[in-house]
């Protein structure tokens, strides 16, 4: 009897039991990752005794042996196990090094993992491992239900209402894990409200903070503040997205929908390409990043040890990436042997001008069949949208780099040489607009350089990207809209096209509602808080457009005040006319019109 014969008798033997064993495998799975969840965060939240450790890491234990057991039976009842092997090779790898790593601490009292994370220098490498293993299973168990591409689409929300609720969960995640006491670096639970703060700020990617997060936090904490930059920036629904592309069954026409709500993207296609894409992209620029900043700190800056000198380059990737401006110094990039680093700030700036590019338009740019396509065929260029995304950006970070080096070069830029301060006004022209990352003191920076800021960083990023603003394509459509008003043209045209009245009207919304906003909220600071008015309009748009640079009064704010500048993050990152869609009543489209009646303008 051969090889093929007794896999057939096999599975002839399993065959009336496999869909059963299925369902009883995936639910217990199910139940086990979030026991195993719960008492991760129980594990790693708390100062635990020696019997409650015990107890945790055994849950733990007990959650890779049935994770073990269950890619086992999947492959036993898998009617091609070779083909099973090559379709789940990622998960099988992870399930490998589990059971190396379990048999070798069971069977030979040897772990493995802490033995070759102490190697390198990376002294809790077992605790994060363990914590990436529980994750990505809670995932897999998603690919294997295949039920949130069902859900998503049974839920009667709307995109951007879904896209609301995706950052009040996890904002409130954020909140609960950050209250922790392991999560402060004195071990004890931190406010509540500096812990809501540090969500918002984190998960909108802004970067104001009210304590130090240098200091303030744990490693645990700082890892928690990562995790919600990368989560905030690339948003939860393109992970929940992602999962739901994996699993048979797909995803359906109002998920797809809901994918190219939030991307801003032409068409459904397109929205499904691109969403792969965005991961491809964002992650392998902040490995890329992570590398670079490796090799690129000062030797002065004295890490304890290689993996401290590794997280160290990991976070500040992922915050310039995804615009976020968190740092690891107490001083943020202004810190000493930092701020002098030109060739650092250079590839930090790079990462924050293509985190705030715009996913359409990197994929566009850099994407590979989109490259050969124009090596191809010459004659083809960027889309109207790319271009945009991409020349106003380079046009802005232009004119304020010039701005900036001209209001300040006999003050801030004083003590640099030309080619020191011209790098330096590159760096905060980028990071004015959208990231809030500084190697220069801005409490110390002029009125008028304020003043310019403020108007950068309201225009802010482009559309689809992590930064926040009113988007470059909304300035670049009233600008253009206002151009043609005054040529006298009875239609708004950019690079040969027409642009519809639908769009320009939502860019004067867009316009109209942030200014608005921002107008009322600074109102508010007036009164809650006794600080120059200047500094509050300062602090309200860099809230409000998630930039994160602060002329030092973010912790010195009542709790009022941190209360309004929480709002205006949160408002900023959704977007004024995404909220607005989100809390109103279903829009009914109409397809009759009144006579036209001429207005008194001006």
């Amino acid at each position: 009897m051969n090889l093929q014969s007794i896999r057939e008798r096999i599975n002839i033997f399993l065959y009336d039991s496999r869909d059963r064993a299925e369902i009883v495998l995936n639910y217990g799975s199910l139940i086990v990752s979030i026991v195993a969840i719960g008492f991760l965060v129980y594990y790693h939240g708390f100062d635990l005794e020696p019997q409650a450790e015990k107890l945790a890491t055994n849950v733990i234990r007990f959650s890779f042996a049935y994770y073990i057991f269950k890619y086992i039976a999947g492959f036993v009842y898998s009617f091609q196990p070779l083909e099973y092997l090559q379709k789940s090779w990622f998960e099988g790898t992870l399930m490998l090094l589990v059971a190396v790593n379990f048999i070798s601490y069971v069977g030979f009292d040897f772990p493995l993992v802490k033995q070759i994370g102490e190697s390198i220098g990376i002294a809790n490498l077992a605790a994060f491992y363990t914590l990436f293993i529980q994750v990505y299973f809670l995932f897999i168990i998603g690919i294997e239900l295949g039920r949130i591409s069902g859900l998503l689409g049974k839920i009667s929300l709307t995109p951007p209402m879904l896209l609301l609720v995706s950052f009040l969960l996890l904002i409130s995640i954020g909140t609960g894990l950050l209250s922790l006491p392991e999560m402060s670096a004195s071990g004890q639970s931190i406010p509540l409200l500096t812990a809501l703060f540090t969500s918002i700020s984190a998960s909108c990617v802004t970067g104001l903070i009210v304590v130090d997060t240098a200091t303030f936090f744990s490693v645990k904490g700082q890892l928690i503040i990562m995790f919600l930059i990368q989560m905030g920036g690339l948003n939860i629904i393109s992970f929940a997205t992602l999962i739901a592309m994996f699993s048979r069954k797909g995803i359906g026409i109002k998920h797809q929908s809901i994918i190219q709500e939030n991307l801003s993207t032409d068409s459904l296609l397109s929205s499904r390409g691109l969403l792969r894409q965005i991961f491809l992209f964002s992650f392998g620029i902040e490995l890329i990043g992570t590398i670079i900043l490796y090799f690129l700190w000062s030797p002065q800056i004295d890490f304890a040890n290689t993996g401290e000198q590794i997280f160290f380059s990991l976070f500040h990737s992922i915050s310039a990436f995804n615009n976020a401006g968190f740092s690891l110094f107490t001083n943020g990039l202004y810190e000493e042997f930092v701020n002098n680093a030109y060739l650092l700030q250079i590839v930090i700036a790079a990462l924050i001008f293509f985190g705030g590019l715009g996913f359409p338009a990197m994929r566009e740019v850099f994407g590979l069949s989109q490259m050969r396509a124009r090596a191809n065929m010459p004659w083809k260029t960027y889309s109207i949208n790319t271009k945009i995304a991409l020349y106003v950006s380079i046009i802005l970070v232009l004119v304020a780099a010039v701005f900036f080096f001209l209001l300040e070069r006999n003050y801030i830029l004083s003590d640099q040489n030309i080619g020191e301060s011209i790098i330096t006004s590159i760096f905060q022209s980028v990071t004015a607009r959208t990231a809030g990352f500084n190697t220069v003191d801005i409490g110390m920076l002029r009125e008028s350089t304020l003043i310019l800021f403020i108007f950068f960083m309201f225009i802010g990023a482009s559309s689809g990207s992590t930064g926040g603003g009113i988007k470059t394509s909304t300035f670049a459509l009233i600008f253009s809209s206002a151009w043609s008003t005054i040529r006298g043209k009875k239609h708004v045209e950019m690079f040969k096209h027409t642009v519809s009245s639908e769009t320009l009207n939502r860019a004067y919304s867009i316009f109209l509602f942030s200014a608005t906003f921002i107008f009322g909220s600074t109102l508010l600071l007036s009164i809650t808080e006794n600080q120059p008015v200047l500094s509050l309009v300062f602090e309200e748009v860099s809230a409000f457009a998630t930039v994160g640079l602060s002329t030092g009064i973010t912790g010195d704010l009542s709790n009022a005040g941190k209360i309004i500048i929480m709002i205006n993050m949160f408002v900023g990152r959704i977007g004024t006319l995404t909220l607005a869609f989100a809390l109103s009543k279903s829009r009914h489209s109409t397809d009759y019109k009144y006579p036209k009646a001429s207005f008194l303008v001006g």
